[in-house]
């Protein structure tokens, strides 16, 4: 089949339609934001660390989940030890037993400063965070100004006082008042701040450590600053500018809700829709008919796109993802004992995790033998320079084989948020608005949004229930592989069946680690039960970049979709919520499913 046609948007479509919408990609551990006539959107971490002080965080954390990362169990660490030895035997190097009674002694390793070190590609250090305002008077003496330079700011604490008048009052340095992206998951553990991450495993991180407004308001100040430093759209300019945002198969109704509201309420932009990143996606390759699976940092999500039109039941959910590898990265190494004697710790320490997620995407690949290779890892010590410890990295294909196998990565575990916000009667993916639904008793009147003015409130009057019929498919158990035969077979058609185990997409970061591909091939074909009549399966290559396939074909759907009929208005949406003025209901992706298709098949 030729799908790449459907790729093929005329340029002069994206300059004259484009040139006035942003694509938002939201994701747990990135956020990719761009206009969509660019190449290519701003991937930066989603993430903020704002300026705490004694008196507004006690214990003091450095990061906000802190306090809910579980350690691992004997039965966990039981299970991965298997784990490890089942993809032993399949590449065919030694079990976990053998290499352990073949070490006599750890490897010696040294330490170097890294800044006498000449760095290459895969040698990135990542510098220290300053987190003091550029100050005007002293542009020239203190060190280059971040890309957070446009925060407010707050005084620091100065232990001595300036009694005397040789110390002008513009010499005292100013904390920023919060610090987004990169440079947030750079902050030495020493200095005043906590990291945010708004978005966790697929949902907005709420927890009891980190309430939902202050959620809201971290991702409100995440784009906004995005928008602001990295697009350069001023609030001014927002109503000049349209939104099409590209959620997560995982997001609920109410989270889409909240990010509407964000995007139109408070980041003022005049216009949005939304569409889901599967559907998103098979636009971005320009295959109308594919199984998408996309392997983000934090989560893993499968789910099967007919003609353009994305099937519901087809979706899995696997709470795992890239950040999990890079964490087993470092649980093998060190097993291994390859890796220095330096107090790595990719949860309490950010830029450890920014470390692991480098060295994974230089070394990590999938073949059969040992693979292994000589790596550059950095230390960073609180009031130390980052160091350099030049070491031999072993197993390096036993981690991203964890895919497979999720027992070997482990996933950390956190105790689950409070859902009982999350439920939503009023489903975003289909057309209710003309139904009339009769009234439970066990509900008060708040909660019918044709009661009173203000259809808002209704979120306050939202009752408790169970989430075992209305969750969405989430399996921490089963694998990749066993995933992807799961969604496909689900869909009950063997010439659909056929299709999609010939037509399968891999998104996200994760999917160019060198031989993935064929391993998803391998795997994906065993996994098939044998009473089916199925016999090939296939990846097809990605024409664009794995990382932005779904933000591309936002940018896509933003252009072929002419009658913006879905597209909610930011007075309609601030003053009605979700019941648009014109009496109909909210639509997305599934409501403009058809009207991309005619453009691909024309």
């Amino acid at each position: 089949m030729d799908y790449s046609k459907s790729a093929a948007i005329p340029s002069h479509l994206f300059g004259d339609r484009n040139s006035n919408l942003v694509v938002i990609n939201p994701g747990s551990a990135n956020v990719r934001i761009g206009l969509a006539h660019q190449d290519a959107p701003f991937n930066i971490p989603h993430c903020i660390a704002r300026r705490t002080t004694g008196a507004n965080q006690s214990p003091r954390r450095n990061v906000q989940d802190q306090m809910l990362n579980s350690q691992v169990t004997t039965a966990q660490h039981v299970e991965r030890e298997n784990a490890y030895d089942i993809i032993a035997s399949l590449l065919k190097i030694p079990f976990l037993d053998e290499e352990v009674v073949n070490n006599s002694h750890p490897r010696k390793m040294g330490r170097v400063d890294v800044l006498s070190q000449q760095n290459n590609k895969k040698e990135v250090v990542f510098p220290w965070t300053d987190v003091y305002e550029k100050s005007p008077s002293s542009e020239t003496s203190v060190a280059p100004e971040s890309s957070s330079h446009e925060h407010a700011t707050i005084e620091s604490p100065s232990p001595q006082e300036s009694n005397g008048g040789d110390k002008p009052k513009s010499s005292v340095p100013k904390y920023k008042e919060y610090i987004c992206g990169e440079e947030a998951m750079c902050i030495s553990l020493t200095e005043p701040y906590c990291l945010r991450r708004p978005i966790r495993r697929g949902h907005l991180n709420i927890s009891q450590h980190y309430p939902m407004q202050q959620v809201l308001e971290d991702i409100q100040a995440i784009w906004d600053w995005i928008l602001i430093d990295k697009l350069h759209i001023p609030y001014s300019e927002r109503n000049m500018y349209s939104a099409l945002i590209v959620v997560p198969e995982t997001f609920d109704n109410r989270e889409i809700k909240e990010i509407l509201s964000i995007v139109l309420r408070d980041l003022r932009f005049s216009s949005a829709v939304v569409h889901q990143e599967g559907l998103a996606a098979v636009f971005g390759n320009g295959l109308p008919t594919a199984c998408i699976v996309n392997i983000g940092a934090q989560v893993t999500s499968v789910i099967c796109v007919e003609d353009g039109v994305a099937l519901p039941h087809t979706q899995i959910t696997l709470r795992f993802g890239g950040e999990d590898v890079s964490r087993c990265l470092l649980w093998t190494q060190r097993h291994h004992q390859t890796w220095p004697p330096i107090r790595s710790d990719s949860l309490a320490k950010p830029i450890d995790l920014l470390m692991l997620n480098r060295l994974k995407e230089s070394y990590c690949q999938i073949y059969e033998g040992e693979v292994e290779a000589f790596g550059v890892v950095h230390s960073y010590e609180d009031g130390l320079p980052p160091g350099s410890h030049k070491t031999r990295l072993t197993a390096l294909n036993v981690a991203p084989m964890g895919l497979f196998y999720p027992a070997l990565l482990v996933p950390d575990v956190y105790p689950p948020p409070p859902r009982t916000w999350f439920k939503d009667y009023e489903d975003m993916l289909e057309d209710t608005w003309h139904i009339d639904f009769p009234r439970r008793p066990d509900v008060s009147d708040g909660f019918y949004a044709g009661v009173n003015n203000n259809p808002l409130q209704m979120w306050d009057n939202y009752p408790y229930m169970s989430m075992s019929n209305q969750q969405k498919k989430e399996d921490n158990i089963i694998g990749l592989a066993d995933a992807i035969s799961k969604s496909i077979l689900s869909t009950g058609r063997i010439d659909l069946q056929r299709k999609l185990f010939c037509s399968m997409q891999l998104i996200g970061g994760v999917a160019l680690t060198t031989g993935l591909i064929s391993a998803v091939e391998e795997r994906v074909l065993h996994a098939i039960p044998s009473n089916e009549a199925i016999d090939t399966v296939e990846v097809l290559q990605s024409r664009t970049n794995p990382l932005f396939v779904a933000w591309r074909g936002g940018a896509i759907l933003g252009v072929i979709d002419y009658g913006r009929e879905a597209w909610i208005h930011r007075e309609d949406w601030i003053q009605n919520g979700i019941h648009i003025a014109v009496g109909r209901k909210y639509k997305d992706s599934y409501y403009l499913q058809a009207q991309p298709m005619c453009y691909i098949n024309s």
